[in-house]
C-alpha cells in the first residue's frame, strides 16, 4: 500500500470543528449515522425472540436450541470479518462511502435472511448480515467521532452506542403480533420481522446521504481544499442558528501534517501494538468483557425464558429488558464528560459484572418476571460501560488509524466473547433443559461477570482521561510535523498527556 508523502499543510480544521455549539447539523450526524445501532438491535432481538419460531420443520427451519446459538456465533463471526475488511477500507478510503457501501451489503443480507429456505442459507445470510454491520462499527464510529465537538463527544458516542436497544425494543415489541399465528401466518411472521429491518435500513440510507465526509480524514488525504468547503458550510449552518459570530480559533491550535494517500498496514500494527500497548491491552479487555457478557445473555435469553419458565411470548419481557439498556446508556451518557472517563467506565464495569455474579447466585429462586428484572437492572448499569469500549477505541489511537483500530478490537474481543458466548450458552441451555434445572446456565453469568470486573479493573490502571480533548491532543496524528516518521516505534504510551 502506497504511503506517499504528497505535501504538508498547516490546518485549524480539528479546533474549529471542536468549539462548535451543539445544533441541528449535529443531530443530523446522530440520525444519519448513529441509527446503525438500531438495526443491530433490531437484528440481534428478533433472533433471540425467533428462537420457538425456527425450531418447527413445517413453519421455521428446524432450528434445535444449538443451531440458535450457531445462528448468533454466525452472525458475529461475520461482524468480525467485517469490522476488519471495511475497517482497512475506511482508513483508505473515507468515512462516508464505506458507511454507505456496509449499510447497502447489510440491507441485501437481510432481505435474504428473510427468504432463507434451509439452516444453511440462515446462517450464511446471518454471517453475510453480521458483515455489514461490523463494517458499519468501524465507519461509523470513526466518523462520529471526527465530526462531534469535544465537549460532547463522551455522552453522544456512548447514548449513540446505547441506541442500540431502541432497536432491540424494537424487535422484541415486532415479535409479539408477528409470532401470533391469529394474526400472522406462523410460516410467515418470522419472514416479516427481518424484512422489516431491510426497509428501517432504506430509511436510514436516505438520511445518511446528506452526512458529509470527515474533514479531518480529508485534509490527512490530500484533500484540504474538500476538507475546508465542508468546513466553511458547517461553520455557516451552526453560525446561523446560533444568530451570532463563531471564536476563531488560536494559533496555538493550530496542527501541521505531511500529508499521504495512504498509511501501510504494517505502520498500523506497529502504532497498535508498539506505540501504544497500554492502550492496546485497555481495548481488549473492554471490548472482550462487554461482547461476552451481551452476546452470551441476550443472544440466548429468549431461549432461556421459554425453555426453563415456559414463557410463549417473550417479546415483552425483552422490550422491558431492551428499554433498561437504552435508558440506562442514555442517562449516564453525561457523566462520561463531567465525571470523566476513568471513574466512570471503572464503576460500570465492576458494578453491573458484581450484580450479574449475584444474579448467577440466586438463579435458582427467580422467575421469568424477577429474572427480567435483575437483568434490568444489572444492564441499567453494564450498557453505558459497554458503549464506553466503543468511545475508548475510537478516541485513543492516531486518526489514521481509527477505524482499523475500532475494527481490530471490535473482532479481536467480539470473537473471544461473542462466538464463545452464544455457543457456550446455548450448550448449557441444552444441558440444563434435560435436568430440567436452570440453575446450570449460572456458570455463564459467573464467567461474563468476572470478565467484566476484569475489564473494570483494567480501565482503573490503564484509562485514559479523554474528556473534554480534542482527539489529536489524546493520540497524535501518524502525519502530524513534529511527530518522527510514523514507523519509528519511539513514542509509547508513557510520555502521552493523555494517560490517567
Amino acid at each position: 500500500m502506497s504511503s506517499v508523502e504528497t505535501g504538508r499543510i498547516t490546518t485549524r480544521i480539528p479546533a474549529r470543528l471542536d468549539r462548535l455549539p451543539w445544533s441541528r447539523w449535529h443531530w443530523l450526524v446522530v440520525v444519519g449515522l448513529g441509527t446503525v445501532w438500531i438495526l443491530d438491535g433490531l437484528e440481534v432481538t428478533i433472533v433471540g425472540s425467533m428462537s420457538d419460531a425456527l425450531r418447527p420443520h413445517d413453519t421455521g427451519l428446524g432450528m434445535s436450541s444449538w443451531d440458535v446459538g450457531f445462528a448468533g456465533a454466525a452472525y458475529v463471526a461475520g461482524s468480525c470479518v467485517g469490522a476488519l475488511v471495511f475497517g482497512q477500507l475506511t482508513d483508505r478510503f473515507g468515512r462516508k462511502r464505506l458507511f454507505l457501501l456496509t449499510l447497502g451489503v447489510y440491507t441485501v443480507a437481510t432481505v435474504l435472511t428473510a427468504f432463507s429456505m434451509a439452516p444453511w442459507w440462515y446462517f450464511a445470510a446471518r454471517f453475510l448480515t453480521g458483515t455489514g454491520i461490523g463494517g458499519e462499527y468501524a465507519a461509523v464510529n470513526s466518523a462520529i467521532d471526527e465530526l462531534i465537538p469535544k465537549a460532547h463527544r463522551g455522552r453522544v458516542d456512548v447514548a449513540i452506542n446505547g441506541s442500540y436497544w431502541v432497536g432491540a425494543a424494537i424487535g422484541s415489541l415486532l415479535t409479539i403480533p408477528l409470532l401470533n399465528p391469529s394474526v400472522v401466518s406462523a410460516s410467515w411472521g418470522w419472514r416479516v420481522a427481518f424484512g422489516l429491518g431491510a426497509v428501517l435500513a432504506l430509511g436510514i440510507l436516505l438520511v445518511r446521504r446528506n452526512v458529509p465526509e470527515s474533514p479531518r480524514w480529508l485534509f490527512i488525504h490530500g484533500r484540504e481544499h474538500d476538507a475546508e468547503r465542508i468546513v466553511d458550510d458547517i461553520e455557516r449552518r451552526v453560525g446561523e442558528e446560533a444568530g451570532e459570530r463563531l471564536p476563531e480559533p488560536g494559533e496555538d491550535e493550530e496542527i501541521t501534517i505531511r500529508q499521504r494517500r495512504s498509511i501501510g498496514f504494517a505502520t498500523i500494527a506497529r502504532t497498535v501494538f508498539t506505540l501504544y500497548p497500554r492502550r492496546t491491552v485497555l481495548c481488549f479487555a473492554l471490548f472482550v468483557g462487554q461482547a461476552f457478557l451481551y452476546n452470551a445473555f441476550f443472544f440466548t435469553y429468549g431461549d432461556t425464558l421459554s425453555s426453563f419458565f415456559g414463557v410463549k411470548q417473550t417479546g415483552w419481557y425483552l422490550a422491558v429488558f431492551a428499554a433498561s439498556n437504552f435508558a440506562g446508556a442514555l442517562l449516564l451518557s453525561p457523566l462520561f464528560d463531567r465525571v470523566g472517563r476513568v471513574r466512570m467506565i471503572t464503576g460500570t464495569y465492576v458494578v453491573s459484572g458484581v450484580l450479574l455474579a449475584v444474579t448467577g447466585l440466586i438463579l435458582g429462586g427467580l422467575s421469568a418476571v424477577t429474572l427480567t428484572l435483575m437483568g434490568a437492572i444489572v444492564f441499567f448499569i453494564a450498557s453505558a460501560g459497554a458503549s464506553s469500549a466503543y468511545l475508548t477505541a475510537s478516541e485513543v489511537f492516531p486518526m489514521e488509524t481509527r477505524a482499523l483500530c475500532i475494527a481490530f478490537f471490535y473482532s479481536i474481543g467480539t470473537a473471544a466473547g461473542g462466538i464463545s458466548g452464544p455457543l457456550f450458552f446455548g450448550w448449557l441451555i441444552d444441558q440444563a433443559s434435560e435436568a430440567k434445572d436452570v440453575t446450570g446456565i449460572a456458570v455463564g453469568y459467573f464467567v461474563g461477570a468476572a470478565l467484566m470486573v476484569a475489564g473494570g479493573v483494567t480501565e482503573a490502571f490503564l484509562g485514559i482521561r479523554a474528556e473534554g480533548r480534542s482527539l489529536e491532543s489524546i493520540a497524535q496524528p501518524l502525519t502530524a510535523e513534529d511527530r518522527d516518521d510514523p514507523g519509528d516505534a519511539s513514542g509509547s504510551d508513557a510520555p502521552q498527556p493523555a494517560h490517567a
